[in-house]
């Protein structure tokens, strides 16, 4: 399987520009609130709505680990709405997109949250199906709700494996 293995790396704002925004609270700085009882961390990615009739939603996902390294085999976009994820807890997951090329995805890159982030993709970025590594994990997704077909799917005719540093 020459060619069609990657190993995923840190998640960065640089690295994952053309595909959307990592949602970091450490990439701004806190608003108290609450009579200083609370910080806000505010305006940490915008989640585009298109179409007539969308709307954005908040939903709430229970996802299961998936085996490593992981066998990439199925990628989506979401062409009326980008998509965001933010992990309930601390514990880092693996975070897959692909360039777009004349409509179909491009060569995979793979990312691995840090503690605590999460991830905005943009409108109509291929992206993998969410990951949680090694235990059941919660995330809020905020994504366009409304009239609209908003999923395509691409398989792989051959499936890309990925793999995780050893320090993870």
């Amino acid at each position: 399987m020459s060619g069609r293995t990657l190993t995923a790396r840190p998640l960065t704002q640089e690295a994952f520009a053309p595909f959307g925004t990592v949602i970091d609270k450490a990439a701004v700085a806190p608003r108290p609130m609450n009579a200083g009882m609370a910080r806000r961390f505010h305006d940490l990615a915008e989640v585009a709505v298109l179409g007539s009739g969308g709307r954005a939603v908040i939903g709430l996902v229970e996802a299961q680990p998936y085996a490593l390294p992981l066998a990439l085999t199925l990628v989506e976009r979401h062409p009326l709405g980008a998509q965001a994820f933010l992990p309930l807890d601390a514990s880092p997951f693996l975070v897959v997109v692909c360039p777009d090329e004349d409509g179909r995805p491009g060569a995979p890159l793979a990312f691995l949250t840090a503690p605590g982030q999460g991830v905005c993709y943009g409108v109509g970025t291929w992206h993998g199906v969410l990951t949680p590594l090694g235990a059941p994990q919660d995330f809020v997704v905020v994504d366009r709700g409304g009239p609209g077909v908003n999923l395509e799917e691409f398989t792989f005719a051959q499936p890309w494996s990925i793999r995780i540093p050893d320090a993870v």
